[in-house]
């Protein structure tokens, strides 16, 4: 189980994952989300730094340098998002996506949520390890969908 102090969890292979928005390599998110991923591929910066500033972000970082991050969209009492999620190339296959996981779904802030949420192409597997499932009654959710490039 994750402890936290002073927003960081200290990690034995040298790594942290933090809360603290200071520590964002914010070139190297934007970098990352508007060029490689497949989800905000194509998002304005200035959403991208809207969306950081306007979410509980998780940074993994190791001497200093940003090696994953993730995002949570929360009221913290009932409902959280869990989204933009990755570890950079050079630091896959190590267990960080599980850690960043673990530590997310342990934070003091969001405990005794009704619901958490989240939506991905190819990473059923990790998040199924930690009870997400598919939607039930996927005929109750809706959206407005607005992509920023043509899908």
């Amino acid at each position: 189980m994750p402890v936290f102090m002073n927003d960081a969890v200290f990690f034995k292979k040298g790594f942290i994952i933090s809360t603290d928005k200071a520590l964002i390599d914010f070139d190297a998110v934007c970098n990352y989300l508007i060029n490689d991923s497949y989800w905000a591929k194509g998002m304005p910066i200035e959403k991208v730094r809207t969306a950081i500033d306007n979410s509980l972000c998780f940074g993994i970082y190791k001497n200093g340098k940003q090696a994953g991050f993730a995002r949570i969209i929360t009221d913290k009492a009932t409902f959280a998002y869990l989204c933009d999620v990755f570890v950079l190339p050079d630091c896959r296959s190590m267990g960080l996506s599980k850690w960043l996981v673990q530590t997310i779904l342990a934070h003091p802030e969001l405990q005794g949520l009704r619901r958490w949420s989240l939506a991905t192409l190819d990473a059923h597997g990790l998040y199924r390890q930690f009870g997400f499932a598919e939607i039930t009654n996927p005929e109750r959710w809706m959206q407005i969908y607005t992509p920023y490039l043509k899908d």
